[in-house]
């Protein structure tokens, strides 16, 4: 997948200078062992110039981890650590970090041998605080040498996520379609997580797409859709004009990304899309989507930010679904109950008009968008690429601005069910245990939109970790309860 950031760890071990260096050396060499036999070593650098004892030795190894590449930041404590040297390398230190710390070897060598580490994080979290420095601390962060190696593979993804949000622009086309209030998206708390945005009419992006027309590339991706669709290749005659949008929004990506690395697109798809440009973008915007240039439908600029979220966390295609509509209790009681261990409140339909990547589908087939042609010519909404979507866990999640500009974000881990969808669309049978309580004391409790964007595997605890590194709130990140647990605005007496 392209657009996708690269991350290079470094990891420097820090001493407190009343304690024996040796400790924090060797004790670097074994995480750094351990990584490397478990995990392979080709994006985690380890800082051999010094180990950090003062303010001139944090100096030293801040350009020795800039010199190598690093984006981001692991600061070990070998022993108990310097507060200061090591908070004002986490300070100076443009990227994620993450604070760990040694657990004790051995009962045997308790007295030179003791480092004190766990002691030592409680002061570094505290300087940490004091300085208003953002640092991932894990659930335990103190750990042995194959523990701590476990958890600099547990910071990439959110690393990652944080370094493409710091270099992330979205283009936009167009405003939200009638009745999308829904899909609002206040622009501040964008500029705050580092994201820019750039916003277009769609008048601009149709003269661009006409200034496309007969360009050389057209008749190499429309083999290359030729080729993706095999048999479900419905609608050969739209492939052209397709593919000639495909080549139109990837020139304007590398025309209009600016000096930054990373891009995600929030575009337009009715009402007037489709009889100007005389078909739908549903098929494109899987495409650009599985290639990791997600593409938000109906102008929605948090759900295109999600999805950038979800891809750079999963490092697989992600998909924007709508939450959309309840499994009918005969299909319930003839597909599920009994087979799976969800009630009817459990499980919902997720949906999209074609706009899922085709990896991510049990079987696709280009069509017209059905929803729009009951009141259009069939012929102008062809572009849809539709099929179940593939059985197996999920994460459905969304970051959102409040219209008061306020973070919030919802992450629930479920899966799609091998259930036959009997409809149209990009779709399939959801199942979240509890979903019925979190669709009422999350969703409509927190005014989410109707979007939710999904990933593909259990990727919950990562996200979790993202959103709390960028500043929304821990009581605004909303998940699904268990049953027993109330939500703070359920009635006990339910």
């Amino acid at each position: 997948m392209n657009n996708m950031p690269e991350l290079k760890i470094g990891v420097v071990a820090v001493s407190r200078d009343c304690f024996p260096e040796s400790l924090s050396v060797t004790r670097r060499e074994a995480v750094m062992k351990a990584y490397k036999e478990k995990y392979g070593d080709e994006e985690v650098y380890e800082c051999p110039i010094c180990i950090v004892e003062s303010e001139l030795h944090m100096v030293q190894a801040l350009e020795d981890v800039k010199n190598a590449g690093c984006n981001a930041l692991v600061v070990y404590l070998g022993n108990f650590g310097p507060e200061i040297a090591e908070t004002l390398l986490a300070k100076h230190f443009d990227g994620p970090k993450m604070f760990i710390a040694a657990a004790e070897e051995t009962g045997h060598n308790l007295i030179q041998g003791r480092g004190d580490a766990y002691c030592g994080m409680l002061n570094a979290s505290y300087n940490l605080k004091l300085r208003n420095i953002k640092a991932y601390i894990p659930e335990y962060p103190v750990g042995t040498a194959e523990e701590c190696a476990d958890m600099i593979q547990e910071f990439k993804p959110i690393a990652r996520a944080v370094v493409g949000l710091n270099s992330l622009k979205i283009i936009s086309f167009g405003p939200r379609p009638l009745n999308f209030l829904a899909c609002n998206a206040p622009i501040q708390q964008l500029y705050n997580l580092g994201v820019e945005i750039e916003e277009n009419s769609e008048l601009d992006l149709f003269e661009a797409y006409n200034k496309h027309a007969g360009d050389e590339r057209i008749p190499g991706i429309v083999k290359e859709m030729e080729e993706e669709l095999g048999t479900g290749n419905k609608k050969p005659e739209i492939l052209e004009k397709l593919a000639q949008y495909e080549v139109t929004l990837k020139d304007w990506v590398e025309e209009h990304k600016g000096y930054r690395k990373y891009v995600a697109i929030a575009g337009k798809c009715w009402p007037a899309f489709q009889t100007q440009f005389g078909f739908v973008p549903c098929y494109i915007n899987s495409r650009l989507t599985a290639e990791g240039i997600p593409v938000s439908c109906e102008v929605d600029i948090y759900g295109a930010l999600s999805e950038f979220i979800g891809t750079v966390v999963s490092e697989d295609v992600v998909t924007l679904l709508d939450i959309n509509n309840t499994v009918p209790a005969d299909m319930y009681k003839e597909d599920i109950e009994g087979e799976f261990n969800y009630t009817q409140k459990d499980t919902f339909m997720g949906f999209h008009c074609g706009n899922t990547a085709s990896s991510k589908l049990s079987f696709c087939e280009m069509k017209y968008q059905m929803i729009m042609a009951r009141a259009l010519p069939e012929e102008v909404t062809q572009g849809t690429l539709e099929g179940d979507i593939i059985p197996g866990d999920i994460t459905f999640f969304r970051l959102q601005s409040t219209a008061d500009c306020k973070l919030r974000a919802y992450i629930a881990q479920g899966e799609v069910l091998p259930v036959a969808t009997k409809s149209f669309g990009s779709i399939g049978v959801f199942a979240i245990p509890e979903m019925g309580r979190f669709y009422r004391h999350v969703l409509i409790e927190g005014n989410y939109p109707h979007h939710g964007a999904v990933a593909f595997g259990n990727h919950g605890r990562a996200l979790f970790e993202v959103f709390k590194y960028i500043g929304v709130p821990v009581e605004e990140i909303g998940y699904h309860q268990p049953a027993g647990v109330r939500y703070p605005t359920e009635n006990p007496w339910n």
